[in-house]
């Protein structure tokens, strides 16, 4: 791997893919194998409470996914997140904070290609989520219970953190855990967008870039599972929509220097790697699971804390 070559290119077009990251078996089979527990755990309780028809255990795991998703009379989506939600957090809100998802954030092999970008001291940043979207043709209305089950809308990561975020290098990485194609919605970009700016997003069901200030032409980025994309804060994105007959699965994560703003105060962080304090590296996943579990007892008893910029006030959105 050429890091000039893989610098350029990311200074260049504001993303580059880097493949063969994650080995199938020793890297990802674990994290698969825990979110398959975790389902046949729920789907257990949800067919017992008949809100599922079946458990489907007899299918391949992509396709058990897609059938009880769908299927289910129960909201889902936040049983698989690694984040909270941001409105209407209980003290049952759920929140999947495993072992294998910690191991996968600070894999030394990620850490040592995101030290390139955003140098040795490194934050793992609280905007990250599990992306699990099934087929749109067996989804229902409800599926509409989070925007990360769907199609994703044209935005720059940059416009969805708060206005103290905007000096901060903030580094996107996003991976697909089964191979990401045109047909069951891999993510699409126009290069060179993170040279334009911070471009106006409105409110909606998704907060989004309006296609009429959209600037260039997209291209579509299949994606092989154990490779990942790395993308500018400011590089406008989107997804396909998911025509086929299994779940299109993928995890976001974002990184950063030690010591600069989220953009998302009321969540929490910790420090993967740092040649300055090493002491204050996290490498117990149990601390990061109670750092969650606080925010979410802090964020019951408080306002609704402020996670958007934007207003529908804006020429541009009318």
């Amino acid at each position: 791997m050429d890091k000039n070559a893989l610098l350029q290119h990311f200074d260049e077009h504001g993303f580059v893919v880097v493949e063969d990251i994650f080995d199938a078996v020793h890297d990802l089979q674990p994290l698969i194998d825990d979110y398959r527990l975790l389902l046949n755990e729920l789907a257990t309780l949800w067919f017992a409470a008949g809100l599922i028809p079946a458990t489907y255990s007899d299918l391949p795991f992509e396709q058990q996914f897609a059938r009880i998703i769908t299927e289910s009379k129960h909201a889902w989506y936040q049983h698989f997140d690694f984040s909270l939600p941001q409105t209407k957090i209980t003290p049952e809100t759920p929140i999947h904070l495993s072992q294998p998802i910690f191991k996968l954030m600070t894999h030394p092999r990620l850490l040592d290609l995101v030290e390139w970008f955003v140098g040795s001291e490194i934050l793992v940043s609280p905007v990250h989520h599990v992306r699990i979207k099934p087929p749109e043709k067996l989804a229902s209305h409800k599926q509409g219970e989070s925007t990360l089950t769907v199609k994703t809308e044209w935005h720059q990561d940059q416009g969805v953190v708060l206005p103290e975020a905007d000096e901060t290098n903030i580094l996107t990485i996003w991976m697909p855990i089964v191979d990401a194609t045109v047909e069951n919605g891999c993510l699409c970009v126009i290069p060179g967008t993170h040279k334009t700016g911070l471009i106006t997003h409105c409110p909606g069901v998704q907060t989004h870039i309006p296609e009429k200030l959209l600037p260039g032409q997209p291209i579509a980025l299949p994606m092989k599972k154990g490779s990942a994309l790395f993308m500018h804060r400011r590089t406008i994105h989107s997804s396909l929509s998911n025509h086929s007959s299994s779940i299109r699965w993928s995890f976001d994560l974002r990184y950063q220097p030690i010591g600069m703003p989220t953009g998302r105060p009321d969540f929490p962080t910790f420090i993967a790697r740092s040649q300055n304090q090493p002491e204050n590296v996290v490498t117990d996943y149990r601390v990061w699971q109670q750092l969650w579990w606080d925010t979410r007892h802090a964020l019951i008893e408080r306002d609704k804390p402020k996670f958007q910029r934007w207003d529908s006030d804006a020429p541009s959105c009318a």
